[in-house]
Formats: C-alpha cells, sequence, structure tokens
C-alpha cells in the first residue's frame, strides 16, 4: 500500500530526516472514471503522519486543561458577532443577544462555541484587525461567564488569536487560511499550545469561495492538509483538527463529493470537523435559502457523523446534538462486533 520512503529537500523536511513517504489509496471519482469505479491515485504524505494508518485511535482533545474524548462526537455552536455574515439568524452584536445565544448554546448541548469577528461569506471583505478584536470584545468577555463552554477564536490573524486565548482564556483558534494569510500564525498556536483547526481553502478570506479545487478533489485536499500538517508539528503544534473546507474553492457538485468521500480523512488519525450548516450546497441543492436549510442541514450531519465526522459546527445546536444522539446509538447496532454477535446467535439458533 506504501511506497518506500526517500529523501526530500523540501522545505524542513531535512528537520525531521527528510523522511517522505507516498501513499496510495482509493480517492474517489476522478477526469476519466465513472461513479463506481474503484482506483488508486498516490497523495504526498508526510511519513510520520503514515504512521497514524496501522491505528485506529480513539480521537483526543485537550480544551481548558480537560483531555476530552471523540469517541462521541461533540458540537461546536457558531457565535457571528459580525454585520454579514450569510445566515442573518446567526448575527449577535448586542450585549444581551451575544449572552442569550451563548446561553443556548450551553443549554442546548454545545461543548464549544466558535466566536467570530470577521465574516467569511462569499463576496465578503476583510475588516482591519483593530475593527475585528473591537466586534469580539464583547463575546470574549461574557463566554466567560459559561465555564462549560470552551470558546474557540474564528480568525486568521495571529494577533487576535493570541488576545483572545491570553487574556480571555479561548482554548482553540481556527483559522479558516490554513495558516496561509498570517506567517506567525503556525508559530503563535505552538506557542499558546491550544488546539488548532486547520482548513482547507483557497486563495485570500476574501475569495476563499470563489476558486475551485483542480484535478481529483480528494488527493489535492489531502495533500494540501498534508503539507501544513507537517509545518504545523514542525512549529509545534500538538493538537490539530481537519476541516475539509466545504463550501470553501469547491463547486456544489465537489462539497457533495466531499461528503461522500469524508472518511478518506481518517488517514491523518486526527479529529475532523465538519461546518456545512445552512451552507449554500444545502440550499442551491434544494432551491431554498439559508433561512429554510435547518431539515438538509441535519441530513448532511448525520451523512458527517456516519462517514466519520468528530465536530461539528453548527448554527442549531439542538438539532445536531439530537442528530450525534442518534447516530451514537446507532454506530453501536451497526459496528461489526455487534454484527458478529448478531451472526453467532443466528448460527446457534440454527444449530439448535
Amino acid at each position: 500500500m506504501f511506497g518506500e520512503p526517500e529523501k526530500s529537500g523540501r522545505g524542513n523536511a531535512s528537520n525531521t530526516g527528510g523522511r517522505i513517504g507516498y501513499m496510495w489509496g482509493i480517492a474517489g471519482v476522478g477526469k476519466g472514471k465513472k461513479a463506481g469505479d474503484t482506483y488508486y491515485s498516490p497523495i504526498f504524505v508526510p511519513h510520520h503522519i503514515i504512521l497514524y494508518m496501522n491505528v485506529n485511535p480513539n480521537k483526543y482533545i485537550q480544551l481548558k486543561g480537560d483531555l476530552i474524548s471523540l469517541e462521541t462526537p461533540i458540537v461546536m455552536g457558531i457565535l457571528n458577532v459580525t454585520p454579514d455574515s450569510f445566515f442573518a439568524e446567526s448575527r449577535k452584536q448586542a450585549d444581551a443577544d451575544i449572552d442569550a445565544r451563548l446561553a443556548a448554546i450551553a443549554d442546548e448541548g454545545g461543548r464549544i462555541v466558535d466566536i467570530g469577528g470577521c465574516s467569511s461569506r462569499p463576496g465578503g471583505t476583510d475588516v482591519p484587525e483593530e475593527e475585528e478584536m473591537r466586534r469580539l470584545l464583547p463575546a470574549l468577555r461574557l463566554a466567560q461567564h459559561y465555564p462549560g463552554l470552551a470558546v474557540s477564536v474564528d480568525t486568521f490573524r495571529a494577533g487576535i488569536a493570541r488576545r483572545a486565548v491570553e487574556e480571555f482564556g479561548a482554548a482553540m483558534i481556527n483559522d479558516i487560511s490554513g495558516g496561509d494569510l498570517d506567517p506567525d500564525m503556525f508559530g503563535t498556536a505552538a506557542s499558546l499550545g491550544v488546539p488548532y483547526v486547520l482548513m482547507h481553502g483557497r486563495g485570500s478570506s476574501a475569495t476563499l469561495s470563489a476558486g475551485t479545487v483542480e484535478g481529483d478533489l480528494i488527493v489535492g485536499i489531502r495533500k494540501h492538509l498534508a503539507e501544513r500538517i507537517d509545518r504545523l508539528e514542525l512549529a509545534g503544534v500538538n493538537d490539530i483538527i481537519i476541516d475539509p473546507g466545504f463550501g470553501f474553492g469547491k463547486t456544489l457538485e465537489q462539497n457533495h463529493e466531499l461528503m461522500a468521500h469524508l472518511n478518506c480523512f481518517g488517514i491523518f488519525g486526527m479529529p475532523v470537523l465538519v461546518g456545512v450548516s445552512r451552507k449554500s450546497m444545502i440550499y442551491r441543492a434544494a432551491g431554498t435559502g439559508p433561512e429554510d436549510s435547518l431539515s438538509g442541514t441535519t441530513a448532511l450531519h448525520v451523512l458527517a457523523l456516519l462517514n466519520g465526522a468528530d465536530i461539528l459546527r453548527v448554527h442549531d445546536v439542538r438539532e445536531a446534538a439530537e442528530a450525534v444522539r442518534i447516530v451514537s446509538t446507532y454506530k453501536k447496532y451497526s459496528n461489526n462486533k455487534a454484527q458478529e454477535s448478531h451472526v453467532d446467535t443466528i448460527r446457534n439458533q440454527r444449530s439448535d
């Protein structure tokens, strides 16, 4: 399944001996292939990641000093302190509205609140760092009144991430740019010692949704993530969460192809975050809008959970938490051991 590790002159690979492997895995449907075809494609993956392939670890993340098992997936509630996020109901700017949203996320089963002060909606524009921080401050202060919620700061700026963690106790950095928009982000994440969400996207924050992945979709995303995981680990980041970036630099068809092959990202042995809540891959397919996309969102959440999602980033926390409970119960009766036990019972009955 694997090619022999070989030397590489790429970047800092020499710091780890330059051991780079080539992995061959099911890559999905690509050019010249039709649905249902199974074929293998090469993907460039650092050698230390390949080692994960021989184990199926129970994934964990560290949140506020606690080691949290992801055997049962967890829900991350969205709190946008912006005036222009794509789903109007998610916009909270007044203190009372922010506090009510925090309380709702906590009461409805959220474990993490993802607070963002700079919209990444299609066609959106960046705001200055000072304005982003100004928007975030009330929410970061109010979130401290909810000790059961871990705060994730949704930013691509290292300076914002540092202030959120050091001054307000944020427990996670969610960077939609994958470190591409601020060269200090990886080093900052390492020095802060909090989990880092690595998302796949293309372009600047204002154009992340504009481009599309060329070539084989799954191979391209895995290569993109693998190279950045290598850099993050060399920088000293220990807790990395993978977000394949639904809705960012992908066509409608590519988003659904990505969902169908989500389990391919289990090769990294790292938690997988899925953010599809009320996005255009739902309402464009259904011919509706974000405000009418709850049912479609829940359907995709179920598919994501069945395909290996560990964290759901959502607008509708109660419904997502219910989906987690239902799918987790279903999985208890669909795993191999349960099926083998059922088969053994039938065999014993027949032998009697």
